[in-house]
């Protein structure tokens, strides 16, 4: 049987103090990220990093000091090599963008193994060029420097593929539940933002996430929800409605809470401080009756499932395709930043 390597696409974060500002250097390095002259960039990547260090060491501070996303990921890797064994050797390498194990280190293992082909698969099922399209770019320079040259099938997104969405109303259902039966509730589907400037050229992240939104909300029946963007940072101007906001709204509208991050397949410190810390607290200062958060995916059975699916429907298309879940373009035309061609 051919040997398949699975290459899992993550953002990577600190595993420990001293990583926060070389972490935060390697973001706002990315063209992708900051998109301004690389001259400019790298000092404005060390300017930033300096000054937000102290801040974000304090957020890692409080979940033990470093990310768990790396873990997280790992577990990930770990459930969907168990569900494609039936394709004979697996091997699913995480690649984090902006942490170790970066994709050098991936693919470095991965020429080590000489696999039969390879699946390109990004943890962020909602394409952006800020984050799938860059990890893609980061893994084909390092697959060449090291001379993998084995068939490449690369998913692009998959927001609306029947596993996760299954996978994210089973989640929400039982805390939906337990929070109607109290009173009336909000659902608040809750994303990592973008700045507006970002969408306005071409990026169909947010047209994306609000597909997952609705197909999860369709799942879940006749609900009060809505979807907003969390983790603002810096003077521009972000895509809306703010998370932060939308709390308040809840507080003025007397309605439980029950927060998803509809957009993250993994517990970070955006979930595990901002939502559950930060935003617990404004929740009780803005008079919300009650405040459930609902878990990031993780290893969810019908999530790894979902992955499992991707793969194997990547597998079945032809080498070099860049593709959606359903092997169509999804984004309408003016999204310049798809990766696929209009016409599929």
């Amino acid at each position: 049987m051919a040997r398949t390597a699975v290459v899992l696409f993550n953002l990577g974060g600190p595993d420990s103090p001293a990583a926060v500002r070389p972490f935060l250097r390697n973001l706002f390095s990315d063209p992708a990220i900051l998109r301004v002259p690389g001259p400019l960039r790298w000092f404005l990547a060390w300017l930033i990093s300096t000054r937000r260090a102290p801040t974000a060491r304090a957020i890692y501070d409080q979940i033990g000091g470093a990310s768990p996303l790396l873990a997280e990921t790992r577990a990930q890797a770990d459930a969907l090599a168990d569900a494609l064994a039936d394709l004979g050797e697996v091997r699913v390498e995480p690649a984090m963008r902006y942490w170790h194990p970066f994709a050098d280190a991936a693919a470095e293992s991965l020429a080590a193994w000489a696999p039969d082909r390879i699946v390109a698969l990004p943890l962020y099922p909602q394409f952006s060029t800020t984050t799938t399209a860059s990890s893609l770019l980061a893994w084909r320079r390092a697959a060449a420097a090291r001379g993998l040259e084995a068939p490449l099938h690369t998913v692009c997104c998959y927001p609306g593929a029947s596993g996760l969405v299954a996978a994210q109303a089973a989640l929400i259902r039982p805390m939906l539940e337990a929070s109607q039966a109290e009173g009336p509730t909000r659902v608040l589907l809750s994303a990592h933002g973008l700045p507006k400037k970002i969408v306005a050229a071409g990026d169909p992240y947010q047209w994306q996430v609000e597909r997952t939104a609705e197909a999860v909300a369709a799942q879940l029946g006749e609900i009060d929800w809505r979807v907003c963007y969390q983790s603002r940072v810096g003077p521009l101007e972000w895509i809306g409605p703010a998370t932060e906001d939308e709390i308040q709204r809840a507080g003025a509208d007397g309605v439980r809470l029950v927060v998803v991050p509809i957009a993250f397949v993994s517990e970070h410190s955006e979930t595990l401080v901002e939502l559950d810390i930060e935003y617990a607290e404004l929740a009780r200062e803005a008079g919300v009756p009650a405040y459930r958060r609902v878990p990031a995916l993780g290893t969810q059975p019908l999530f790894i499932e979902a992955l499992a699916a991707l793969t194997r429907a990547a597998l079945a298309r032809a080498e070099g395709r860049v593709a959606s879940a359903d092997d169509v373009r999804l984004c309408p035309a003016g999204f310049s930043g798809c990766p696929m061609t209009p016409g599929g």
